[in-house]
């Protein structure tokens, strides 16, 4: 069952000292070995983006964020799992996972 998982920030991060915590590289290449993260990456912040739109034929381009936000996503990961238990698994040994919020949300492949 393949889920994207989107890294994002959070005003509210756990401050609490690390207890096991795994850097965000290690858990990458942790997860790519065992065939779970077939791919993500960083994004750039909220001013780097780009919203477009097609509105009566004519493209609408602008600058900034969709929605104005705190929080933001700062990555993704696309995670190939047997269910929602494993993606949770994986989730939450993320760094983020205390440092932001992880969200999972599985692929609705078209025409389901």
């Amino acid at each position: 069952m393949k889920f994207m998982m989107f890294v994002c920030t959070d005003s509210e991060p756990d401050t609490a000292t690390g207890d096991g915590e795994t850097p965000i590289d290690e858990w990458a290449a942790k997860n790519d070995a065992a065939g779970v993260r077939l791919t993500g990456d960083r994004l750039r912040p909220p001013q780097d983006a780009t919203v477009v739109r097609k509105r009566g034929g004519k493209v609408l381009v602008t600058d900034g964020p969709f929605a104005e936000t705190h929080e933001w996503i700062a990555g993704f990961d696309v995670l190939e799992c047997a269910d929602l238990d494993e993606a949770i698994a994986v989730a939450a040994d993320h760094e983020m996972a205390r440092h932001g919020r992880i969200e999972l949300r599985p692929f609705w492949p078209l025409g389901e």
